[in-house]
């Protein structure tokens, strides 16, 4: 079972509890403002939840749940996945986030995706990750660049899962790669 601990937070596999402060994470029309479908409904963050559980059982890595150590609270949902057909190129992973807005502007994404980052570089052994989001999210494009992470100018894409003509269909991607050894003689 994939666990990850950062100083203040445990990402782990989603449990039963998690569902119904998930789901409220994702009915919030704030946290929400940048994806599309924007809100989803409970049953809609139930199949996201199995999903995750479901890739986590069968790749060893996945969509995590996020833990506060401090209180327990969940905070969100956090880790790698496989990019969607609708990326292009051929990218093995994708690092990812949702918070609750109470959450935001606490430091939280960039200690998650610190994490994750050793995660893949150590364990998985990946060459590289990317990050991608709709155009307009400024919030998570500094949070990409704050881990490293660069965008890739020829390589943004309208989202085809996203309706011709909507705001959120324009995507930039981001793109990291696995650090360079320094090598002692």
């Amino acid at each position: 079972m994939l666990i990850l601990e950062t100083s203040r937070l445990v990402l782990r596999p989603w449990q039963d509890g998690d569902r119904t402060p998930f789901a409220a994470i994702n009915a919030d029309a704030q946290v929400r403002q940048y994806y599309y479908p924007s809100l989803l409904t409970a049953a809609e963050t139930d199949e996201l939840i199995d999903e995750a559980n479901g890739q986590l059982a069968r790749e060893g890595f996945g969509f995590l749940a996020v833990e506060r150590k401090a209180d327990g609270a969940l905070i969100g949902g956090a880790g790698l996945s496989r990019p969607g057909p609708e990326v292009p190129g051929d990218f093995p992973l994708e690092i990812g986030w949702i918070l609750g807005r109470a959450y935001w502007r606490q430091g939280y994404a960039a200690e998650i995706s610190r994490r994750c980052l050793d995660f893949a570089w150590q364990e998985l052994h990946a060459d590289c990750l990317i990050g991608y989001t709709s155009a307009i999210n400024t919030p998570s494009r500094r949070a990409m660049e704050k881990i490293g992470m660069i965008h890739v100018g020829d390589g943004d894409f309208d989202d085809i899962t996203v309706p011709p003509g909507n705001i959120l269909r324009p995507h930039v991607l981001y793109r990291i790669d696995r650090p360079k050894r320094e090598i002692h003689e």
